[in-house]
């Protein structure tokens, strides 16, 4: 009776036609920027850039993974925790924000992100780095940084958006200052949205590098 009944569940699910596949799972790893801090439950980084993808007919998953005033060391050490119980396809790391505020060199980072895109590229999953600068910073430092993301991308074959707050620097003269919130630091909605228009393009990058990727192990 259990095989009649066995084999009725199996001609009903081959009927079926085969499963959908599972939506993608994108993990955000990264500090207040990506965690929305100040911002409505739906206004953060996240959440406007998953609507943004689902508009765009995108079947994945965002996962916030950021941690307020985490920097590259303790991304360092937290990655594989988040690793474990998110379980991504693929990861999108944006750290380093506030080891430049907080005056550490560009070459600490870099060492702390170089670990932390190998463990989250483990096993071929596709990465986006999104690196970040201040336009306040003298110009050697502000170079130095800009360089390490580049350099980093090509090491790990990651895919590179060079810096999250460029889009609101490309607005005329200081209107950017209005795109923040009142700690003149974090973007507000307004300035998310405006990032995400800018950064959803390489996302749809990382999604494609990832269907890839699943289609050539199948």
């Amino acid at each position: 009776m259990k095989r009649i009944a066995l084999l009725f569940t199996l001609v009903l699910a081959l009927a079926a036609g085969p499963l959908a596949a599972a939506p993608l799972r994108i993990l955000a790893f990264g500090d207040s920027l990506t965690e929305g801090l100040g911002l409505p439950r739906g206004e953060g980084l996240v959440p406007q850039l998953q609507a943004w993808l689902k508009a765009r007919g995108h079947d994945v998953v965002l996962l916030n993974g950021g941690l307020s005033g985490d920097t590259t060391a303790g991304g360092r050490v937290r990655i594989g925790y988040s690793l474990a119980r998110h379980k991504p396809d693929a990861v999108i790391v944006e750290l380093g924000g506030n080891d430049l505020l907080m005056g550490f060199t560009p070459g600490m980072a870099e060492k702390n992100l170089d670990s932390i895109l190998h463990q989250a590229g483990a096993g071929d999953k596709p990465l986006l780095l999104v690196g970040i600068a201040l336009p306040q910073q003298d110009e050697p430092l502000r170079d130095d940084w800009a360089a390490i993301w580049p350099r980093l991308g090509a090491r790990h074959d990651a895919l590179v958006f060079p810096n999250l707050y460029q889009p609101l620097y490309d607005q005329p003269g200081e209107a950017y200052m209005s795109l923040l919130q009142q700690d003149g630091m974090h973007a507000s909605a307004k300035g998310v949205a405006l990032i995400v228009q800018s950064l959803g393009p390489k996302v749809e990058e990382l999604i494609a590098r990832t269907e890839a990727e699943q289609q050539a192990r199948n």
